[in-house]
């Protein structure tokens, strides 16, 4: 039996690399594997769809979380992909049986263990594979307070669903990990490095001028199909809250991670202020997804130009937590 210890935590992908990091040795909470991915972000991309729906994303791309922290803390990190199932079951039991801890992308909508009523065709999901007993492997769902079992069968499946971001039966483990890390150059270069990138993205639909464009397309709602007005807003909402962390999430534990290195920083008061100032734009998030929940269940019309006004309002307060992150002077 495996010695490791499943934690729960707010998100799959940062959960799985905090647990991951901790088992082989580097105790580095979720907020802080998450700020030092450089994992915050904002973009509306109408050519890429989900479900029929442009995307909508509030954090970095599948994958980034994993590929940032094995090069920011220089960590050997192997990522292997498959041909075929047969290929990948075997790697899976060949890894297991050296005793490794092992990380996959699978889809939520295969993986018999969720409730079928929160299942749905998501092919970014990351867990951790620590053992396999029978015919059933043991896991590590960071989104789950309890370790959780899982049939060969109903795993194959979701490492190898097709569609979007198909995960192509990605497995993923650390072959050398340092001892220890200096964590604050990493931290510094970081924090400037978000903040630049959230104020001065050059595409519209990203960063701040992606939350700006997507006000703008709210706004122009009133002009369109109505069903097509209310898909579109609930496709928001769901983007928001129901993927992963969703955007209040997300800037609720980049806010965690601010904290976090402020205290590293001897209660740095800059890194301290961007934190309450974070966590404040969170709430704003979810009064927007209320805002748009409300609206939907209403049988007034709806007012597509408040609701638009709101996001408006959070990318100028958001702009201010990123320009006071570039206040922040390290002595290190």
């Amino acid at each position: 039996m495996s010695s490791f210890e499943h934690m729960h935590h707010a998100h799959c992908e940062s959960g799985v690399m905090s647990s991951m990091l901790r088992h082989y040795g580097l105790n580095i909470s979720e907020p802080m594997v998450f700020g030092l991915s450089n994992a915050l972000n904002f973009a509306y991309i109408p050519f890429v769809k989900i479900g029929g729906m442009p995307l909508v994303a509030y954090r970095s791309m599948p994958k980034s979380i994993i590929k940032n922290i094995k090069k920011n803390l220089k960590i050997d990190m192997k990522l292997e992909t498959f041909s075929s199932v047969k290929k990948g079951e075997d790697r899976l039991d060949e890894l297991l049986k050296e005793g490794k801890i092992v990380g996959a992308q699978s889809s939520v909508y295969w993986l018999e263990y969720f409730p079928k009523e929160i299942r749905f065709h998501f092919n970014a999901h990351n867990l951790l594979i620590y053992d396999k007993e029978g015919d059933e492997y043991l896991i590590s769902d960071p989104v789950f307070d309890k370790s959780v079992r899982c049939s060969k069968k109903s795993l194959s499946k979701a490492r190898f669903a097709k569609g979007v971001m198909a995960p192509k039966g990605l497995l993923y483990y650390p072959t050398h990990m340092p001892k220890e890390v200096d964590l604050k150059p990493v931290i510094v270069k970081n924090i400037k490095k978000l903040a630049k990138n959230m104020l001065r993205t050059p595409v519209p639909i990203a960063g701040l001028r992606g939350i700006k464009y997507l006000a703008k397309n709210i706004a122009k709602l009133k002009n369109k199909d109505k069903k097509y007005a209310k898909l579109f807003l609930a496709h928001v909402v769901r983007m928001q809250e129901e993927i992963g962390t969703g955007g209040a999430g997300f800037r609720f534990m980049y806010a965690s991670f601010l904290q976090e290195a402020s205290e590293l920083f001897n209660n740095d008061k800059v890194l301290a202020e961007a934190s309450k100032m974070m966590l404040a734009v969170g709430d704003e998030w979810r009064d927007f997804a209320l805002m748009i929940a409300k609206s939907l269940k209403s049988k007034k019309e709806i007012d597509f130009k408040s609701i638009s006004q709101k996001l408006l309002d959070i990318s100028e307060n958001e702009a201010k937590v990123y320009k006071k992150m570039l206040q922040f002077k390290a002595n290190i």
